[in-house]
């Protein structure tokens, strides 16, 4: 048995809906599959994803504000008036500040752009960068993903004599700020038929009507905000990323082949997944660390040196938030492993001193991810007396609700069901864990505790080839809310094997059932090489893609995770070298065993732990459900009883066999009826001393012959003594298989032949058979 690193929760579509899709839209049965899992259950609700075109992007004049903030703008452009874009430092406050720059520097707009710095500024507006902007001239702000939330930095601008546009994609509060214009496109609720914008959707809008026409060199930034502020790939933000990503793939922009260089990536394979793992992260980072404002600058980047120059910038500054990340991530892991109250707690909350605020809530994140508990994670600021942090949640944990709950230690908090940020006093920070540990056992059952993964496209072998898989890009963009799918392979065979890599750590599988076969990959998962067993049935989850080598097209499945319900067999008998295969067994969930005390003396100092010497009177329920049977055993019931009574997960077969029996073989009637003869004819003789001429002259080995001399002497055939071996005349006739040494060796030449010398699938038949009754 492998346990699988998530509980799998499979759905099974319809077939009946499979067929339906496939006849009527001509797609494969995955893309069917995909399209069912994605709620479409007709060929006219799947349309628009196999489709995306202009139909699904409105008219920006339907968004409220739209019109009057087209007024002002052209207003402050007829008069030569000081323009301020007050953007965001993440990825979509970057490109949406860059869209709103691009239209109004092309409009002739006297414009500069101002990003608040999260260390020194926060998030949104801020009193001191607007009082700046005031002293120096600028009598309009309009802001790009942000705003909604700066109630009191707003009314500052108007007191002061500034107007205020305010284009933001957030949730608003209750009261809204008193900006001149507000264009969301959720305010009012309803008004515009798409209310999922990014910040960079919404400053596209509004470059869409400054021009007048639909401005197609803008697409790239689009797709870059919109992919990486994580919003749902649905309706007209799908028709926007598509456009964008394929505008990345073709642009001149010196800016794009730059973050290609510096990412590793290839611009004309550039993907949702490209900009969500490579290009997203670079724009984040430089505002995470500090000041955003190169961001801005490097999209803006004309020359190629520039955006080489800058691209760097970005890709270092990536470098070392990912080695701060990497460093917090580890202090907090040891913190909670030292920590008893801090492990067992449902909810972990960790603070360090110096820890960056900027990446706590990536810490906070992989957190989640290796313990499954919701988590925060705190900066702690000495002088200030504060901690600062972020936190993530799990499903069943609402955080902003449970936060709530302690607005007494709470002045400052804020965020969703799974994630939020937070401000409080050091000194309360021991007492939050403990409050939200009460609270996590109220509401967590033991079931939501174990982190589950959704698996919404079960696919067979032979559903699998290359035009399938080309076929899902199809349906791409993938993202929140149209997520890329989870395939499971169910129930396939191991055909071969091999770890790969210079460090062995990668597994390379080929796969197989009734009906085809299929290469997989598992990065990281090189341990997993020890773990299988083959001819056992396992099942997979993870994704399709297309391994294609000197123009060689195969389709080829990437392995997320591994699960094996059934018990496995691992051969190692006639291994002759034990550490090599010891290093293999996971010793703390093992039992060693020997039926033997013979085996147990030889083997005591080589095995890791105390080795168990099974005996009828052995309580055989202490044992592991993994063993190492090192011997065989003299009864196979001692060994069929173990079977019965342990629930096995893994049988490790040594099988030690000092002096095989099976190997010498039993002796025919006609070699026991020629020694009996020849014995007869010698008054007494001397075993010890002439076996090995007997041997010779017989043809049989000396352990042959010592067995059929007991074999005489338990029938009463002969006596022994002083090392000579008499016949006696008058011993009754009996049958040789009555012997008791007869019939020992009779048992373990077939228990030898079945256990130690049979085949693979001979052996694992054995087990089966038994371990099934």
């Amino acid at each position: 048995m492998i346990q699988s690193q998530k509980l799998w929760t499979i759905d099974e579509p319809e077939q009946q809906l499979i067929e339906q899709l496939t006849s009527q839209l001509g797609v494969s049965t995955i893309a069917a599959k995909i399209l069912i899992a994605r709620g479409c259950k007709t060929a006219e609700q799947a349309a628009p994803l196999l489709k995306i075109d202009a139909s699904q992007y409105h008219d920006p004049f339907l968004m409220a504000g739209m019109d009057e903030a087209v007024a002002r703008i052209e207003q402050a452009l007829e008069t030569g008036e000081k323009i301020l874009v007050y953007g965001d430092y993440d990825a979509d406050g970057i490109t949406s500040t860059t869209v709103m720059l691009n239209v109004l520097l092309d409009l002739g707009a006297d414009v500069d752009f101002v990003i608040p710095n999260r260390f020194k500024h926060g998030y949104g507006p801020n009193a001191e960068l607007f009082r700046e902007a005031h002293a120096n001239g600028f009598g309009l702000i309009i802001t790009v993903d942000n705003g909604i939330s700066g109630i009191e930095p707003v009314k500052l601008a108007r007191e002061l004599g500034m107007d205020v546009i305010i284009t933001d994609h957030h949730e608003a509060g209750e009261i809204l700020p008193d900006a001149n214009i507000i264009v969301h496109p959720r305010i009012p609720a309803g008004h515009y038929p798409f209310g999922e914008l990014a910040g960079v959707g919404v400053a596209f809008k509004l470059a869409h009507a400054l021009y007048g026409e639909l401005p197609d060199h803008l697409f790239e930034y689009v797709a870059i905000g919109t992919i990486a502020d994580l919003v749902p790939l649905v309706g007209e933000n799908r028709y926007l990323v598509q456009r964008g990503l394929k505008a990345l793939q073709e642009s001149y922009n010196p800016w794009v082949p730059a973050l290609c260089e510096a990412s590793g990536a290839n611009q004309q394979d550039i993907t949702e997944e490209t900009v969500g793992f490579y290009f997203g992260p670079r724009l984040n980072a430089i505002g995470r660390l500090g000041d955003a404002q190169p961001g801005v600058e490097f999209l803006m980047s004309e020359s190629q040196p520039d955006a080489n120059r800058l691209a760097k910038q970005l890709n270092d500054k990536n470098t070392e938030r990912k080695k701060i990340v990497e460093d917090i991530a580890d202090e907090a892991i040891a913190l909670i492993e030292s920590t008893p109250a801090l492990k067992e707690s449902l909810v972990l909350v960790v603070a360090g001193e110096g820890w960056n605020p900027g990446v706590v809530g990536i810490v906070a994140a992989r957190l989640v991810e290796k313990y499954y508990r919701p988590t925060i994670v705190l900066s702690i600021d000495r002088e200030k007396g504060m901690a600062k942090g972020s936190a993530r949640s799990i499903e069943g944990f609402h955080l902003f609700n449970e936060l709530a709950k302690n607005r007494d230690i709470l002045p400052h908090f804020g965020g969703h069901p799974m994630a939020a940020g937070m401000t409080l006093a050091i000194e309360h920070v021991d007492e939050l864990r403990i409050r939200l540990h009460q609270q996590a056992s109220a509401c967590l059952t033991e079931d939501q505790l174990i982190q589950k993964l959704h698996i919404d496209v079960p696919i067979e072998l032979n559903e699998i080839s290359v035009e399938a898989i080309e076929e899902i890009r199809g349906l791409a963009p993938f993202g929140t809310e149209f997520p890329k799918p989870n395939f499971a392979i169910q129930y396939v065979k191991v055909k071969s094997m091999r770890k790969i890599g210079s460090a062995e750590n990668h597994l390379k599988m080929e796969l197989e059932d009734a009906y085809g076969s299929l290469d997989a990959i598992g990065f990281g998962k090189g341990y997993l090489f020890d773990e299988i067993s083959y001819g056992i049935e396992l099942s997979l989850v993870g994704d399709l893609q297309i391994n294609e080598w000197q123009g060689n097209k195969k389709p080829q499945f990437m392995i997320q995770d591994i699960g094996v319900k059934d018990w496995q067999l691992y051969d190692y008998r006639g291994k002759s070298q034990t550490a090599n295969w010891l290093a293999k067994i996971p010793v703390e969930q093992t039992d060693f065993i020997a039926f033997s005390g013979q085996t147990k003396h030889e083997y005591a100092q080589a095995m890791p732990k105390e080795i168990v010497h099974v005996t009828a009177q052995t309580d055989l329920t202490k044992l592991e459900r993994n063993i190492v049977l090192l011997d065989l055993p003299e009864n196979v019931v001692l060994l069929e009883n173990l079977l019965q009574v342990v629930k096995i997960e893994r049988i490790y077969a040594h099988f030690y066999t000092k002096n095989s029996v099976y190997m010498n073989g039993m002796p025919s009637r006609d070699h026991f009826k020629w020694y009996y003869g020849f014995l007869k004819k010698r008054p007494t003789f001397n075993l010890n001393q002439h076996i090995q001429q007997l041997s010779q002259h017989i043809g049989l080995n000396s352990e042959v012959i010592k067995f059929m001399t007991k074999v005489f002497f338990e029938l009463g055939f002969v006596t022994i003594e002083n090392g000579l071996t008499t016949v006696n005349e008058n011993a009754p006739k009996t049958a040789l298989s009555e012997a008791p040494s007869y019939k020992m060796r009779s048992q373990q030449i077939e228990l030898e032949q079945k256990l130690l010398y049979a085949t693979y699938s001979e052996l694992k038949q054995w087990f089966d058979e038994r371990l099934s009754s």
